[in-house]
């Protein structure tokens, strides 16, 4: 064991997470897609099919001839090519550590092998993967017990998003699922999957907490943000805690949506997929509208769609975009707004504050600021 191996307390690992220093996953791919830390590299001893192999060894004839099979199925070329990857890693990051699922016998290995063969002392983190995985679901847990957490509420397109960048002590679960939160809130690039959603959130958590912030604020979110779901005590702390309600205009609300999801949105489009992303754009738009089809209605929903061909047609040949007003507005009024009405009613008793978004903003601010005090 080094001597700068992360050891398995709360305290090694707050510390790690707080400092985002690389790490380097020596679990098997399939292992890393599950979910992984952000600072995290997936450098694997052996790859799934090894993996496999391996695993269907140890169930069979039990861990020494499990260690046998892996030794033979790593080894020559491809034993010196995945040194020389860890080895380049850790010359590239001598402030690194290296984990596998538990800290035991594959990062033992890889930690041995570098040592023996590549001249390379570098530490891992015992406990490993699950260890920290476990401390970051403590600390979500954690966080949601506390008392004093905001929640800011609105109606769609009324611009929450935009306050909550302006506050220090929130957390944009949204940007964390890589997700707009409504039907139409899908991205060009992929969500994260659910395990990195949650690491995510709870490693936001611990800087705001290291930054001195003990109650946070959080936008009134649903149980899913897209395929993203909320961890229960989180979504039970938004479902109680107090209410901060943000009204805006209904033309500031339409120009709002315009600018984020046929205007920005297009242009992520178009710079991801170039002349391809017009029509990945468009088919995005019309995809979000059919996936509500069922609670729009037939009549709304083929009215709808076919004021937002007609503007995305306009906008292919003018690059204008005013005609697109006419479904949004129309979206607004007829669904989203009464859909919201009746949420509003439920969740009336816990408003303690509303207003515009400078008014908001600067409550925001202000309770922030006495929580710190």
């Amino acid at each position: 064991m080094s001597d700068s191996d992360v050891r398995e307390d709360a305290r090694s690992f707050r510390d790690l997470f707080l400092s985002g220093v690389p790490l380097m996953d020596v679990r098997a791919p399939v292992e890393f897609g599950r979910g992984a830390f952000p600072t995290a590299v997936n450098i694997p001893l052996m790859d799934d099919g090894e993996r496999e192999q391996v695993g269907l060894r140890y169930k069979e004839q039990g861990q020494q001839a499990a260690i046998a099979l892996g030794t033979q199925l790593v080894s020559g070329d491809i034993k010196q090519r995945r040194i020389q990857a860890w080895a380049d890693f850790a010359r590239a990051h001598p402030e690194g550590y290296l984990y596998c699922f538990r800290g035991g016998l594959r990062s033992q290995i890889t930690q041995q092998w570098l040592r023996s063969e590549a001249g390379i002392a570098y530490p891992r983190v015992l406990g490993g993967y699950k260890a920290m995985r476990t401390y970051l679901a403590d600390a979500i847990r954690a966080a949601a017990a506390t008392p004093g957490h905001l929640v800011l509420g609105g109606l769609t397109g009324t611009g929450k998003t935009d306050v909550l960048r302006e506050i220090d002590n929130a957390i944009d679960l949204e940007r964390h699922a890589n997700h707009r939160g409504s039907g139409f809130g899908k991205r060009v690039t992929p969500q994260p999957s659910q395990i990195d959603f949650e690491h995510r959130v709870a490693i936001d958590l611990l800087h705001k907490q290291a930054a001195g912030w003990q109650t946070v604020v959080l936008e009134d979110e649903s149980r899913l943000i897209g395929v993203n779901a909320l961890p229960p005590e989180l979504l039970q702390a938004i479902g109680s805690a107090p209410l901060v309600w943000l009204d805006a205009s209904l033309e500031d609300r339409v120009e709002r949506i315009l600018r984020d999801y046929v205007v920005d949105l297009r242009a992520e489009f178009v710079a991801r997929h170039g002349e391809a992303g017009d029509a990945l754009f468009g088919q995005r738009l019309q995809d979000s509208l059919t996936g509500i089809s069922r609670r729009l209605g037939g009549e709304r929903h083929a009215r709808l769609i076919a004021l937002m061909r007609d503007a995305l047609t306009r906008q292919m040949a003018t690059g204008e975009c005013d005609a697109h007003r006419a479904w949004i507005q129309g979206l607004l009024s007829e669904y989203y707004d009464p859909m919201y009405a009746r949420r509003m009613e439920e969740k009336a008793a816990r408003i303690v504050f509303r207003g515009d978004a400078v008014e908001v903003a600067g409550y925001l601010r202000e309770q922030a600021a006495r929580a710190r005090r």
